[in-house]
């Protein structure tokens, strides 16, 4: 963003042209949520285990063919003077007909999202509200979160504003019920 001498550059430019300028080290994701650039090393092993049990689930069991993205970065209004946030989840599931990620940009719109997934690392917390903020705001439908300190996992639905209306959580183990479009109890035995 260049401005002019007339032309006054907010702290929101400022933050978000630094953001997207960083280069980070391989396997490092960069996301800026609310305000604060998050850096966060690369996951561990079992944080990509259960990712991959979540996934094989959803491809084979969900009513409609689903596309899945475990790096897509998503760009979500943040309200207030702070810019776009820049978040990459764990997973970002799109119905198959849409097409979503053929052609978009690294950083593209939610628009069409199904769900996205967090499974807890580095930065539980922001996992569980930063994150659950930002993805209701942008009015993304469902929030898939594996809590893996509480060995729970939570479904969130039926965002409104900062929040979402509706949550279930249910313990490792047991199975949670995904509604339509995808329309099958996620097993959760394995996670454990």
């Amino acid at each position: 963003m260049t401005a002019t001498a007339h032309e006054p550059i907010s702290q929101a430019d400022v933050l978000l042209e630094g953001f997207l300028a960083l280069d980070t080290p391989e396997g490092f994701r960069a996301e800026l949520i609310e305000g604060e650039i998050v850096v966060t090393p690369p996951p561990d092993g079992d944080h990509e285990d259960c990712i991959g049990l979540i996934v094989t689930q959803v491809i084979r069991r969900s009513r409609t063919g689903m596309q899945f993205s475990g790096n897509k970065g998503l760009r979500l209004d943040s309200g207030g003077a702070c810019p776009k946030n820049h978040v990459i989840p764990d997973g970002t599931f799109a119905p198959a007909e849409l097409r979503l990620y053929r052609g978009a940009d690294p950083w593209m719109p939610c628009d069409g999202v199904a769900m996205v997934m967090e499974v807890t690392s580095t930065r539980p917390r922001a996992d569980r509200e930063t994150k659950r903020r930002c993805y209701a705001r942008a009015g993304i439908p469902l929030y898939l979160l594996v809590d893996r300190e509480t060995s729970s996992i939570t479904l969130f639905g039926d965002p409104e504003g900062d929040e979402y209306r509706e949550h279930r959580t249910r313990p490792l183990g047991k199975p949670l019920t995904l509604p339509e479009p995808f329309g099958f109890d996620l097993d959760t035995a394995d996670f454990l």
